[in-house]
């Protein structure tokens, strides 16, 4: 901030002698100015206005990545097209055939927008031992849990975790709900 003219400085002496002598709040407000001056302290600084809160993302914007992600999905591996069919009566062989086009295209976007790890090291129906602090979120008990760690079972699952996200970002004014466009043609 620039230092005020001798001239502005004038002006503003003025005003707040005025102000002083007709406005009570006015005076309130500079009295600890006031009171710093007098007894040689440094004078207050004013408390800074709180930074208004950032506008809540909408829910379209909110989940707008994973709605993005659905959607490459479908394209490359028509995936809510295989889950929304009714496989009830279909032949195993078609179910098989259809699971094996969805697989090859699922793969491939999860292969190209994330990097997937493993949540444990040791392969299904090894045993393990669990200590005490184990990480709860990349490990989920099953079976008869009782006790307090360690604990020793068989990992029926190695869990995944995502160790990179790499998904485009959504553009401004697309409507991520769109999964895909119905498809007419002409």
């Amino acid at each position: 901030m620039t230092e005020p003219s001798f001239a502005q400085r004038l002006g503003m002496a003025f005003t707040c002698f005025f102000q002083l002598l007709i406005n009570a709040a006015f005076a309130r407000a500079v009295l600890p100015a006031f009171q710093a001056l007098r007894d040689g302290r440094p004078l207050p600084l004013p408390e800074a206005a709180p930074a208004a809160p950032a506008p809540a993302p909408s829910p379209e914007q909110a989940h707008a990545p994973a709605l993005a992600l659905l959607a490459m999905l479908q394209r490359d591996g028509r995936l809510v097209d295989f889950l929304q069919e009714d496989l009830t009566g279909a032949p195993d062989a078609d179910v098989g055939g259809a699971a094996r086009v969805v697989h090859e295209g699922c793969r491939r976007v999860l292969r190209q927008y994330l990097v997937l790890e493993r949540a444990r090291p040791e392969s299904e129906g090894d045993r393990v031992t669990l200590p005490v602090g184990f990480d709860a979120q990349r490990v989920r008990l099953t079976g008869n849990v009782t006790g307090s760690p360690p604990f020793t079972g068989t990992l029926r699952h190695p869990g995944w975790v995502a160790a990179e996200v790499k998904l485009p970002k959504v553009a401004e004014g697309l409507d991520a709900r769109v999964l895909q466009a119905a498809e007419v043609e002409l």
